[in-house]
């Protein structure tokens, strides 16, 4: 059991870090009507915790490198256990806010070391177990969060969302304290704060532009602005990285390919997968009349099942084939099973999503844990902490850009019907095929880019442990 202890805290935080970016979907009706509030209004609640979550993990993935990645996740977990119990006792909209964006602080120490911690812990059979195990929790974990956000809602009542998560830190805690060594990048260097800075408000000021424009409009002048703030930082942030002898984030590693494709493999399966979300759950509540229980089995459940059953039982089979088959396949199947829920008419049921999601799941499956390890495999041992914050930023980047790209074509559709079922239905399914879309250019980049042979993930870094 103490072997498997590394394993099990950094699934029980990828696990709350996760559903807390969707679990507040099914609730914010409800957390609307106890404030008298706008569900418009409360948006918020839902996009300031994934703002703060890809602004801040690349720069919590630097610190955890030079400070230690054990610390820097348990700090994680107590800044992510305070945060949620600031939200279950929220006065008013605003405070709740407020500790949403700090809940994506603490998410976001947590998430930079998760894959960082495996990739130091597990060598040989054991690290194929490990990210399979990983991964399936990746994939189920961001499909759960609307089923257990409508579980504990409707039963419970919306603050519970927030209150579950306080034992699972301390169980998280206990397992971290009890099988998690302390590892970190040797001599430690000086943090390179300028970098971190610069990054920071960039992905931060894009995440905001994404979220607005999904919102409001593409062409708004606080969208534009947003973009134009983004570029601007990024290009400050390229400088900077440039002339620095100790940069957050190595560039020269964007000149090797498999390292590039992997990268952006992430960022379109994460949107594609789960970009839809949450136009389904509006379709499944809105139209269908389904309670916030019932939406979230039909809407979440056969993915987070399948994923979690695939990556479970064949982790460490998929780790010993070329990431080229497994992410570029992978990625095929979850365009497959995108199509395949794009059949809605007016008289559909929540059921007609259920063979898709299936698909689409076994497809999150395969891809999260290999394509994860692949990436971990094109950088030094030293840097994981660096590489899983890239990894983990360009992922919930690509949730916000499916989410804004999805939800222009939902809304876009549901408006030339005139907010008919036919309008939802057509919207829905646009927005499927969209998604559909973005997963078969992202299996096809990594099957025609992805071509260098070599070892599989597992391999390399054994060699390079031992070499």
């Amino acid at each position: 059991m103490r072997k498997w202890s590394p394993l099990i805290a950094v699934c029980l935080g990828t696990f709350l870090l996760l559903v807390d970016v969707l679990i507040v979907v099914v609730a914010l009706p409800a957390i609307a009507d106890d404030f008298g509030a706008d569900y418009a209004d409360l948006q918020w609640v839902l996009d300031g915790y994934a703002l703060s979550l890809a602004a801040l993990v690349l720069g919590a993935g630097s610190l955890a490198d030079r400070f230690g990645r054990r610390r820097t996740y348990l700090i994680g977990i107590g800044i992510f256990a305070v945060s949620s119990l600031l939200c279950a006792v929220a006065p008013n909209a605003e405070a709740l806010i407020a500790a949403r964006i700090l809940q994506g602080l603490g998410g976001a120490a947590m998430f930079a070391c998760t894959a960082a911690l495996l990739n130091f812990t597990y060598h040989g059979r054991d690290r194929g177990v490990a990210f399979g195990i990983w991964g399936a929790v990746n994939g189920a974990a961001a499909a759960a969060g609307p089923l257990a956000g409508g579980l504990l809602t409707e039963h419970l009542g919306w603050r519970w969302v927030f209150l579950v998560n306080l034992p699972i830190c301390l169980i998280a805690v206990w397992f971290t304290v009890r099988g998690v060594s302390e590892s970190r990048a040797p001599g430690g260097g000086r943090f390179d704060l300028p970098g971190t800075v610069t990054f920071t408000l960039a992905a931060a000021a894009v995440t905001y532009g994404l979220i607005r424009a999904g919102d409001v409009s593409w062409t708004d002048g606080l969208t534009l602005a947003a973009f134009a703030a983004g570029v601007v930082g990024l290009i400050l942030f390229f400088v900077v990285e440039v002339r620095s002898d100790h940069p957050m984030l190595d560039l020269t590693l964007f000149r090797r390919a498999p390292f590039a494709v992997l990268i952006v493999a992430a960022f379109l399966a994460q949107a594609a997968a789960f970009g839809y979300l949450p136009f389904t759950t509006v379709w499944l509540q809105q139209v269908l009349g389904n309670g916030p229980v019932d939406a979230g089995l039909y809407g979440a459940l056969p993915m987070a099942a399948a994923a979690l059953v695939v990556g479970a039982s064949a982790g460490r089979l998929l780790q010993r084939i070329a990431p080229r088959w497994t992410v570029g396949l992978g990625l095929l199947l979850i365009a497959a099973g995108d199509l395949l829920q794009a059949g809605i008419d007016p008289d559909s049921t929540g059921a007609v999503l259920i063979p898709g999601l299936i698909v689409a799941g076994v497809g999150v499956g395969v891809v999260l844990p290999t394509n994860a390890s692949a990436l971990l495999a094109e950088v030094p041992r030293e840097r994981s902490g660096m590489a899983g914050g890239a990894l983990n930023t360009f992922r919930q980047l690509g949730i916000a850009f499916g989410v804004a790209v999805f939800g222009t074509v939902f809304t876009d559709r549901i408006a030339d019907g005139h907010g008919s079922p036919a309008g939802f239905a057509d919207g829905l399914n646009a927005t499927l095929v969209v998604a559909a879309g973005t997963a078969l250019a992202g299996g096809i980049l990594v099957l025609a880019l992805l071509r260098r042979p070599a070892a599989a993930p597992s391999e390399a870094l054994e060699a390079s442990a031992h070499g």
